[in-house]
């Protein structure tokens, strides 16, 4: 396994916390176990990702281990002491002698100092990261899931309203626990978000293409209109074409400030599936009389 988690990473040691989460992120879509299935190397590497975000991940270990405190597993390390070179003269001690450590103290105080160090605590517990699949109504209407830990633990989780694809979950002290009193860490959960089979989600907004009849193109009515909160019944002016867009306002997904964005329902007519004598028969006396639509598309 590598040792240092910037190269882990691919990223110099003067990134920013965030350019630390994007590179993790973005090797952790690559690497995943679940998108790896049996690829030993591929897991391999995710541990490797893992370890190296656990340190840089968190800025108080990331200057720990840039101190060389702590090493990529996040285990405590020895003091690191360089012997300079013995230019010590007549009357003066060199390395063995008392003078040597002037600049940094006597043998005892070195040696409190190494066990001060070694005694400290090693801070909060690890973060642990997942990823989980929800449904797209899910995502839109929240929901609360239950899962279980790789460590064998029960988690209720909350999937806030209006949760977009891509969005990182944090359950607080839900991660591994802290050491000598410290605080237990958190489990953070990139939410993937499936597609639904005729809903799609334009930033806040919900969009679909909505099927209507000849008939109801041609008179009108009130139609039924599916959102994710459940049907809801709109008025359809007479002679509605194709392509025409219905906005209903505040059926789009939650925000955080309690409003909502809309649904835009495209109206696509649609034909019987199975031929209609009477209806063919409509149109070979109504389509002699019908004006060309195509009428101005001349080259």
């Amino acid at each position: 396994m590598k040792t240092d988690p910037y190269s882990i990473l691919g990223i110099g040691r003067t990134a920013s916390q965030k350019e630390v989460q994007s590179a993790f992120r973005k090797l952790a879509k690559t690497y995943h176990p679940d998108l790896n299935p049996g690829n030993a190397d591929a897991e391999a590497r995710f541990k490797e990702i893992t370890a190296a975000q656990e340190i840089l991940g968190d800025a108080d270990k990331r200057a720990r281990f840039d101190r060389g405190e702590i090493d990529i597993n996040g285990v405590e390390q020895a003091p690191r002491y360089t012997r300079g070179r013995d230019t010590a003269g007549p009357g003066s001690a060199g390395f063995n002698g008392a003078q040597g450590f002037s600049d940094i103290g006597g043998f005892d105080d070195i040696f409190s100092s190494f066990m001060n160090r070694r005694s400290e605590p090693r801070g909060r517990g690890n973060d642990v990261h997942f990823t989980m699949d929800v449904e797209f109504l899910e995502a839109v209407n929240g929901a609360s899931k239950a899962v279980v830990m790789p460590d064998g633990r029960n988690l209720d989780i909350k999937i806030p309203a209006g949760t977009r694809d891509g969005q990182t979950l944090r359950l607080r002290g839900k991660g591994e626990p802290g050491s000598k009193g410290n605080p237990d860490g958190d489990a953070l959960i990139e939410v993937r978000v499936k597609s639904h089979r005729f809903f799609k989600r334009d930033e806040d907004d919900i969009r679909l293409e909505l099927p209507i009849t000849i008939a109801e193109a041609v008179l009108g009515g009130k139609i039924k209109v599916p959102t994710p909160a459940g049907s809801v019944q709109v008025s359809l002016k007479p002679h509605s074409d194709s392509g025409t867009v219905l906005r209903l306002r505040g059926k789009g997904a939650p925000r955080r400030d309690g409003s909502h964005g809309d649904l835009f329902a495209t109206l696509k007519i649609v034909l019987p599936q199975h031929p209609d004598a009477e209806l063919s028969s409509l149109m070979e006396t109504w389509g002699a009389k019908a004006a060309d639509p195509r009428r101005q598309m001349t080259a």
